[in-house]
């Protein structure tokens, strides 16, 4: 049986740290324009699937687009497949 996306979600959610907690809620309440070096750390906890984007897309302070996890193509970063699979991989 294969596992749905929420139960993905569900399992990358609970394998997070208390930082990664953190950066995950200054990430889905869009807080892109906090100081720059927590806008790195969520940038890099996406890029290392520890934290998957927000279910909406959202413009930082600059303008930028961020998009949501549902826009970005399944399996690359931010998506909730993406994290998945990493957390997988590291538990294997």
């Amino acid at each position: 049986m294969a596992i749905t996306r929420k139960a993905m979600l569900a399992r990358v959610l609970a394998a997070q740290d208390p930082e990664d907690r953190m950066l995950q809620d200054f990430i889905d309440n869009g807080c892109w324009s906090l100081e720059g070096s927590i806008g790195r750390a969520m940038a890099r906890a996406i890029e290392d699937g520890r934290c998957v984007l927000r279910d909406l897309s959202w413009n930082d302070y600059w303008g930028n687009r961020i998009p949501s996890r549902t826009e970005v193509v399944e399996g690359t970063k931010g998506s909730v497949t993406y994290a998945y699979r990493l957390l997988q991989e590291e538990e294997d």
